[in-house]
């Protein structure tokens, strides 16, 4: 083999030895981006469930508790239940 072919060898090895590191480097920047990635995600679906929770029991909270705007009116009228039964009571005499 003559030294122009033998410098030829040399360079092409050196140059796909270039890509493998390339190459290599780039799959273990992905595998590590996954890495990171994947628990994420994860958490975000154990997030959304229990955000679908809270929210079905926050809805059934105000269905249960609808009544008590009407609280004010009730004991508005109790007290005038009150203050006539009071009027009957001095009236007669007790």
């Amino acid at each position: 083999m003559s030294g122009s072919a033998v410098q030829v060898s040399a360079a092409a090895s050196g140059s796909t030895t270039g890509w493998a590191i390339g190459y290599t480097a780039a799959i273990v920047v992905v595998l590590v981006v996954v890495a990171l990635v994947v628990p994420i995600l994860l958490l975000a679906r154990s997030i959304g469930g229990q955000a679908k929770a809270i929210d079905d029991s926050l809805t059934e909270s105000v269905h249960n508790t609808a009544a008590l705007k009407e609280l004010r009116t009730t004991i508005e009228h109790a007290q005038v239940i009150v203050a006539g039964l009071e009027r009957g009571r001095t009236r007669l005499g007790g």
